[in-house]
C-alpha cells in the first residue's frame, strides 16, 4: 500500500491553479464524436483515467475491454456496444464488478439489445453481441443513476424508433441529464425533455469540432481548502457561468462558507468571507458528487449539517455513505444516516484516531474531499494515485499549499 502524508501549516493562499477538463463532458463528447463519425480531435479531452479508459476502447480493434474502476465508461460503452455490430465482452476491476449495471442491462433489452451476463447476475463482465436496435418506449426509476439514462439517451437518434423515456417518481442528477441533451443539441440531434419525459426522434449526428470546459468537480477541493484556511484567494482557470455541469452549484454554495467568487473572462476568483451559516442544510439529489467535500468542509469548520439527495451515493465507487462515516469519525465527527440517502452532523465529536490515515476506498472523491483537513491536522491518505481517475495533477497543485512564496 502506497500512502502521501500531509502536513500544510495554514498560511495565508495566494495560487493560480489550473484545473483538469471536465471528465463529465469529456466522456459524453468522445461517444458523440464516434457516433457523429468525426473526423475532428476533441480539443482540451481530459487526461483522467475514465476519459482515457474510453479513447483506448473506441480506438481499439479488440473485441474485449477492460475500463477498470470507470463507471461512467461501463455504462456509456455498454449502451454504445450494444447497437455497434460485433459481439463485444465488457470488463472492469473487483470493485467495478460489484457495481449494479442490471437496469441499464434490461432497459437496453427491452428496446432490442442482447446482452449475456459473463459471471454474475446483474453485474459486469458483460458479452454483448452489438446489432441495430429497435427503440420504443420505456419507463424507469427517475431515482437510477443519470448515467444510465445518458447512456441510453445519447444512443438514442440511431434506433428504428427513436426512444421515449419516461422517468416515474423522483428524478436525481437532472443536470446531467440536461448536459446530455444539452452536447447532443450540438451534434445536431434533438431532444425534448418535458414533464419527466424524454423524447429523442431517429435521426443523425453532425461532426462538429468541439472543446471541453475546465471541471467544476475539480474546483469543489479548492473551494473546500480555501473554506478551511479561512484567509487568501485562489483563481481557478477557465470557469465559466454558463456552464452546463450541475457541480457549477458548488460556486453559490460555497458563499454560505465563506467563499466567494467573482467571474472574470478567463475563470473565476475565489475570495474569504467571514459569512458563513450556524449550520448547512442540503439537498444534493442533482449533486451527489459534492456531498464529500461539503461533508468534510462542513467537519472542520465545526458548521453542524444536515445532507438529503444522497440515495445515489451507495453505488459509486464505494458507499460513499459509509466511508464518510467511517473516515470522518478518525478525525473525531460522529455523523449518522437518519434515513435513507441521508447524512447528517449534529456537532457530535468522538476521540481522533492516533496517527490518522485516511482510506480512500478506491474513491477518488475520498482522497480530493479529505487533504484539505491537513490545513488542520496531520493526516496520511492511503492510495493516493486514485486521484487520476479524475485529477491527474491534484498532488501536484495541492503540494503548491506548502510552497512559501
Amino acid at each position: 500500500m502506497t500512502t502521501k502524508s500531509l502536513n500544510i501549516q495554514s498560511t495565508e493562499i495566494n495560487l493560480l491553479i489550473n484545473l483538469p477538463a471536465s471528465k463529465s463532458i469529456s466522456n459524453r463528447a468522445l461517444i458523440l464524436n464516434a457516433l457523429a463519425y468525426s473526423p475532428f480531435d476533441i480539443q482540451n479531452l481530459s487526461d483522467c483515467d475514465d476519459t482515457l479508459v474510453t479513447v483506448k476502447a473506441l480506438d481499439s480493434n479488440d473485441t474485449t475491454f477492460d475500463i477498470g474502476a470507470a463507471g461512467t465508461a461501463m455504462r456509456f460503452l455498454t449502451a454504445f456496444l450494444s447497437k455497434t455490430v460485433g459481439e463485444w465482452v465488457i470488463t472492469g476491476s473487483e470493485r467495478m464488478k460489484n457495481r449494479p449495471i442490471k437496469l441499464l442491462v434490461d432497459a437496453l433489452t427491452s428496446l432490442g439489445a442482447r446482452i449475456e451476463y459473463v459471471e454474475k447476475e446483474g453485474f459486469p463482465p458483460l458479452r454483448i453481441f452489438g446489432s441495430a436496435l429497435m427503440g420504443g418506449e420505456i419507463s424507469l426509476n427517475g431515482g437510477v443513476s443519470s448515467q444510465y439514462i445518458s447512456a441510453m439517451m445519447m444512443i438514442a437518434p440511431y434506433m428504428q424508433n427513436g426512444l421515449k423515456i419516461k422517468l416515474e417518481g423522483n428524478v436525481i442528477s437532472v443536470p446531467y441529464i440536461r448536459m446530455t441533451m444539452s452536447m447532443m443539441k450540438e451534434y445536431g440531434v434533438d431532444v425534448t425533455f418535458e414533464n419527466n419525459e424524454i423524447d429523442i426522434k431517429p435521426q443523425l449526428y453532425k461532426p462538429i469540432q468541439y472543446k471541453v470546459e475546465s471541471d467544476w468537480s475539480a474546483a469543489s477541493y479548492w473551494y473546500e481548502i480555501l473554506s478551511v484556511s479561512g484567509k487568501g484567494q485562489l483563481f481557478l482557470q477557465a470557469l465559466n457561468a454558463n456552464s452546463s455541469q450541475g457541480d457549477s452549484k458548488v460556486a453559490e454554495l460555497f458563499e454560505q462558507l465563506g467563499v466567494n467568487t467573482d467571474y472574470q473572462p478567463d475563470g473565476v476568483l475565489l475570495t474569504t468571507s467571514d459569512n458563513y451559516v450556524s449550520k448547512f442544510e442540503y439537498d444534493f439529489v442533482d449533486q451527489p458528487d459534492l456531498a464529500q467535500t461539503f461533508a468534510v468542509t462542513c467537519c472542520l469548520k465545526n458548521i453542524p449539517f444536515h445532507f438529503k439527495g444522497l440515495q445515489s451515493l451507495k453505488i459509486k465507487e464505494t458507499n460513499r455513505i459509509a466511508a464518510l462515516i467511517n473516515e470522518l469519525a478518525k478525525l473525531g465527527y460522529v455523523i449518522f444516516e437518519p434515513t435513507e440517502g441521508e447524512l447528517e452532523w449534529a456537532g457530535e465529536r468522538c476521540e481522533a484516531a492516533q496517527g490518522i490515515c485516511i482510506a480512500t476506498y478506491d474513491d477518488h472523491r475520498m482522497a480530493m474531499a479529505f487533504a484539505p483537513a491537513a490545513l488542520k491536522i496531520p493526516i496520511v491518505i492511503e492510495e493516493p494515485k486514485v486521484v487520476s481517475k479524475s485529477y491527474p495533477n491534484f498532488w501536484k497543485d495541492f503540494d503548491k499549499l506548502a510552497t512559501k512564496p
